[in-house]
């Protein structure tokens, strides 16, 4: 039991001390850079959670890991908005981490969600086979 503890603030502990790495976006700045076209969304909640429901446009992280290059723009300081189900869902940083190993240096974190996304009455979209990796 005390080696599942230790193992397990391991883990936190990691995961907060990462998740200063990325700066955070508010829900206006995501919506605005959506409106303006200014910004790729990387869902990293699975592409279960992607079907029932995503930010409009969002790529479905889990089924594009390998092919996401190809998925991104060229250029590498486009802004890149990793979100995963709330505020503490770690889940995020796989995304965020693949996109800064790509070279994109403009990566951000939607703290909020797609937890927060819904509760503040935005629309979401949901998704088809074939289309989570776009």
């Amino acid at each position: 039991m005390k080696a599942l503890l230790t193992l397990l603030l391991t883990v936190v502990f990691a995961a907060t001390a990462h998740a200063a790495t990325y700066p955070e976006i508010s829900l206006d700045e995501v919506k605005a850079a959506i409106a303006g076209k200014k910004a790729i969304l990387l869902d990293a909640n699975g592409t279960d959670s992607w079907h029932k429901g995503h930010i409009p446009g969002a790529i479905d992280f889990a089924a594009a890991k390998g092919k996401l290059s190809s998925l991104l723009p060229h250029d590498k300081g486009t802004l890149i908005v990793a979100y995963c189900e709330c505020p503490g869902c770690p889940y995020y940083l796989a995304a965020a981490d693949a996109a800064v190993k790509l070279g994109y240096t403009n990566v951000k974190h939607f703290t909020a969600g797609i937890y927060g996304w819904r509760q503040s009455g935005e629309p979401v979209e949901k998704g088809t086979e074939g289309a989570s990796s776009k």
